[in-house]
């Protein structure tokens, strides 16, 4: 593009206006980020909520006409169908309710992220993170159903969760179990408030401070529910040289 302007063959205005398109697939309702992989190590992902499945099938079809690998989060069955049609190999974790695709297959780090979830009504999140680092290309090892009302669960697992490079623990009720692991590991922690749990848990509002408030060093806190959040950044933690 450059070389042609050097040359004459394209005007200024047509060079700023292709420069500014640079990285954009514009759909009109939506702008995918085709660079943002490059820019940022983390690719464009569909938050599928509040999408119809209409929108969701056309972003991920331009998404896989220029070779962007697919992960669509908090989608539906309905939507899954849809995406279907259009890459049949796509795969569908209905706990999760994360769809993935890859165009090829991807280099897996040796050194791994521990998924650590406090009870089994914590796995929706837990998987979102397991689902989310994995698209990334990071080996992903789950410990699940540890919090600390059963608190012997979590010790019996402990060199594995040591072994880990970074740690997203997922937990809801009081949130207790980040600051149980923060307090035993030498590792980055990830926190996760989930919103499982009875009223005075206020929707994952009562974990989510408890995790703010931990006296345990070296944690760091997503938004309520917000696996997808915690392993991304675990994930740029993880390839850190």
């Amino acid at each position: 593009m450059l070389q042609s302007y050097k040359k004459g063959t394209l005007s200024l205005h047509e060079t700023l206006v292709q420069l500014k398109e640079q990285g954009i697939e514009d759909l009109g309702f939506a702008k995918i980020d085709s660079d943002r992989l490059e820019r940022t190590g983390i690719p464009e992902v569909i938050y599928s909520s509040g999408k119809t499945k209409e929108q969701v099938r056309q972003i991920v079809e331009r998404m896989h006409n220029t070779g962007i690998d697919i992960l669509a989060t908090r989608a539906s069955e309905d939507i899954f169908q849809s995406v279907m049609e259009i890459v049949p190999e796509a795969v569908f974790n209905p706990v999760a309710k994360t769809i993935v695709f890859h165009h090829n297959s991807k280099e897996i780090t040796k050194d791994y992220i521990a998924v650590v979830a406090a009870g089994t009504s914590d796995l929706p999140v837990a998987e979102e993170a397991v689902e989310t680092a994995r698209f990334l290309g990071n080996r992903v090892e789950c410990i699940y159903d540890v919090g600390v009302a059963g608190i012997h669960r979590l010790f019996s697992r402990m060199e594995l969760i040591r072994g880990a490079r970074v740690i997203i623990v997922v937990a809801g009720m009081e949130g207790a179990l980040p600051s149980v692991v923060g307090g035993l590991v030498d590792k980055p922690v990830i926190a996760v408030p989930t919103s499982v749990g009875y009223g005075a848990n206020l929707g994952g509002i009562t974990a989510l401070l408890a995790m703010l408030n931990s006296c345990a060093a070296g944690i760091s806190v997503v938004n309520i529910d917000n696996g997808f959040g915690a392993a991304c950044q675990a994930s740029l933690i993880n390839k850190l040289k």
